[in-house]
């Protein structure tokens, strides 16, 4: 038979137990909502817009997107339905690059464009019309280069090539280069 002191120890111990059981239960639940906070984005906009200037005060590129999510915890930007606009040092047409979403790294200069991808120059003046359509493409802002190994096809009315792989430098001089399994149609003038 226990007696009242023995009873009472029994007890303590007991309480002791649960109300240390209960602090491990609490402090797990609070590391998860902490980790849920981590990787939450701390900032977003409905209606993106971002244009970067060149030296000499004129648009350089410009950033479109339905909607922005920024994560502190890499510092990357995920972006719904971007468009990047590229401007020569000419003045003729800008490039004109539409995804289905895209990934800006925390430098501001590597932009992940996922999905189908579409590029778009406009005819202007010494320039004919060209569209790109490809996927999945990475986009270097500061030296206005891209590369794919997707899929691609460069449409200059009436021509069209296309091939698997591409690299495209979007300054003077333009160079557009498909990697592999090139095929190419072409109509040429009477």
């Amino acid at each position: 038979m226990l007696t009242r002191q023995e009873f009472r120890l029994y007890l303590i111990v007991a309480a002791v137990a649960l109300l240390s059981w209960g602090l491990v239960q609490w402090n797990e639940e609070r590391d998860v909502q902490i980790k849920i906070a981590e990787n939450s984005p701390d900032f977003f906009s409905s209606g993106y817009y971002k244009k970067q200037m060149d030296s000499e005060g004129l648009p350089k590129n410009e950033l479109l997107a339905d909607k922005m999510l920024h994560y502190n915890a890499d510092g990357s930007t995920h972006l719904e339905k971007p468009i990047m606009t590229l401007y020569g040092a000419n003045r003729q047409s800008p490039w004109v690059i539409k995804a289905e979403s895209g990934i800006m790294a925390a430098d501001g200069d590597n932009l992940q464009l996922n999905g189908k991808t579409f590029i778009n120059r406009e005819p202007s003046k010494g320039v004919t019309a060209l569209t790109v359509n490809t996927s999945d493409l990475r986009v270097k802002l500061s030296s206005n280069y891209a590369e794919t190994s997707a899929w691609a096809e460069i449409i200059s009315p009436p021509n069209k090539t296309s091939g698997t792989g591409m690299e495209v430098t979007f300054v003077s001089p333009v160079h557009l280069k498909l990697l592999a399994k090139v095929k190419g149609r072409y109509e040429l003038d009477k």
